[in-house]
């Protein structure tokens, strides 16, 4: 039997959904219909269009099924040589390139801020004929989120991951940060219950749950975090899910088997022999998760 189509794979990916969801206004179309355009977003969102029985109206759908992404934190990269460790690991297969942005209030710790990212952005340009290459995901452990968006933007980010904790209407920021031109995230502490990320899962782009306390690097993992993702993988089947810290060769199967898809290593892959065998590593575990829950874009 030949590879399926992608139409094929649009349909299966489609129904599964529909099985997820519980109301009774959505029915079955001509997947046939569907103009190609459907399989042309390098994010994995797929657009479909149901008819009401109640009225003419037409309702859309859209889903993200999720892929395998390997964000290195580059808090672990020599800092004399950001430039070139972003591109090293780049080189080995990264998707993404993790920044840890600390205030010495939020977190006891002080790294950087948009200078740097603006200097690490100058010297890891992006490509515009592929916007998802080189890209900068700053998870932002400061005190008042609201007010580095704008430097945080002109500086070249990509994604501005906020912590639950540190801001009263996380609704209004995401909708700042989108405004900006940036995805949105959201992170929360392992002490922070993981249902006050759900009503904001539909507005953002990706969930942090965070797997070691925010603020130093070199942590271990967290194992009893793994309950938070896997509630939100239950509850929000195509979101981007990221664990952060202490992620390796030993841990990656916990994570993965949770439903993670969006993994932070630091240490693991800048102090591996090979970091392209490590990102390789936990690139395949994830896969492999994602592929027996039926949820690989």
């Amino acid at each position: 039997m030949g590879p399926r189509s992608g139409i094929s794979r649009i349909h299966e990916n489609l129904q599964s959904n529909i099985k997820r969801l519980s109301s009774p206004l959505l029915q079955t179309f001509d997947v046939h219909s569907i103009p190609s355009v459907l399989e042309q977003s390098d994010k994995g969102s797929h657009i479909y269009i149901f008819k009401s029985p109640d009225s003419p109206q037409k309702v859309l759908l859209c889903t993200n099924m999720v892929k395998p992404l390997i964000a290195p934190s580059i808090l672990a990269g020599d800092f004399s040589r950001l430039g070139e460790e972003a591109h090293r690991v780049f080189n080995a297969g990264a998707d993404w390139v993790h920044l840890d942005i600390m205030d010495g209030h939020f977190v006891p710790n002080i790294t950087m801020g948009p200078p740097v990212i603006a200097s690490l952005r100058k010297a890891v340009p992006k490509d515009s004929q592929k916007p998802e290459k080189y890209y900068f995901d700053c998870h932002m452990m400061v005190s008042n989120p609201e007010q580095w968006v704008e430097p945080i933007a002109k500086a070249g980010a990509d994604q501005y991951t906020f912590h639950y904790e540190a801001t009263k209407e996380p609704l209004k920021l995401i909708k700042l940060i989108k405004s900006s031109g940036m995805k949105a995230a959201c992170a929360v502490k392992p002490g922070t219950p993981v249902d006050v990320l759900f009503p904001l899962a539909e507005y953002l782009d990706m969930a942090l749950v965070m797997t070691v306390e925010p603020g130093f690097g070199g942590q271990k993992f967290m194992a009893d975090m793994m309950p938070k993702v896997e509630a939100l993988r239950r509850k929000y089947p195509n979101l981007n899910i990221q664990v952060d810290g202490g992620l390796g060769d030993k841990t990656i199967n916990a994570a993965a088997e949770a439903g993670a898809n969006v993994i932070v290593a630091g240490t693991s892959v800048f102090k591996a022999e090979s970091a392209k065998e490590m990102i390789d590593l936990l690139r395949d575990r994830v896969f492999q998760n994602l592929k027996e829950k039926n949820l690989l874009d």
